[in-house]
């Protein structure tokens, strides 16, 4: 089995701050961490390849110093890394980004792809379910459990309060939660082979076969015009009326109040 891991290098938001001029995400000394959706992903994958054999090869779309990323997968256990990064691919937004990602994807052979189910700096959840789109192969999203079974793949996938059991045939596209797994620590031996044995390659423009007018800026159809933060929510209002009927008509009349009755 082979699969593709799709993983995207993102600021740590625990640390991240917004310019007040320009409402844009501050990245300068903000530390860089695999995306925690795409990291289940990745463990997922390293999973069957333990108990399957599979060949697993990660993938992401950045600048070069998204490299780092791909070298934290080697060094947990992926068998092959590669780097989409050339100026021609900056500024896509998802339709961009999944466009070009599918391309790549293209050039190589698969039974299973993996990504997370959104990046914590975008939040969309649209660029796996678009590249399956891309490739015209069925996609589940919002897995918490992953099986293959000969041909095909079974996943518990998470539903508003319950679980869907969701099976199809491979080749198929899974975007995973980060409750999927714990994702393991990488090994010394991991680090020494990922950085001195193993190779990162590169891949720009010219090694994929796309339409140019569907990738970076210019084939965006989405701006992103002001990031901010999330309000602070107000402290509610405690009222003890006693009287469960006159308890019941407050509460109505609060709601007649916000237009949800």
């Amino acid at each position: 089995m082979k699969i593709v891991v799709c993983i995207k290098q993102v600021p740590d938001t625990n640390e991240v701050k917004l310019d007040p001029k320009t409402g844009t995400l501050i990245r300068e000394g903000v530390p860089s961490i695999i995306n925690p959706d795409d990291k289940a992903g990745l463990e997922a994958a390293l999973r069957l390849k333990d108990s399957m054999g599979a060949e697993v090869t990660v993938l992401s779309m950045g600048p070069p110093q998204a490299d780092a990323a791909l070298r934290e997968a080697l060094a947990m256990g992926a068998d092959k890394a590669i780097l989409l990064t050339d100026r021609a691919f900056g500024g896509a937004d998802t339709w961009a980004t999944s466009t070009t990602i599918a391309a790549a994807i293209k050039n190589l052979e698969y039974d299973l792809i993996i990504t997370g189910r959104q990046a914590i700096d975008g939040d969309t959840a649209q660029v796996g379910p678009q590249i399956a789109e891309h490739l015209h192969i069925p996609n589940i999203s919002y897995a918490e459990e992953i099986k293959v079974e000969g041909d095909y793949v079974i996943v518990k996938r998470q539903y508003d309060d319950r679980y869907h059991i969701v099976k199809a045939k491979i080749p198929c596209l899974i975007t995973a939660l980060s409750e999927l797994n714990e994702p393991r620590y990488m090994t010394p031996g991991g680090i020494f082979d990922a950085y001195r044995e193993k190779e990162v390659i590169n891949w720009g423009l010219k090694d994929i076969t796309v339409d140019q007018s569907n990738i970076g800026l210019k084939g965006s159809p989405t701006r992103v015009v002001q990031s901010f933060p999330k309000s602070v929510k107000p402290a509610g209002t405690k009222v003890d009326l006693g009287d469960p009927e006159e308890s019941a008509s407050y509460i109505v009349e609060k709601l007649k109040e916000k237009y949800i009755l």
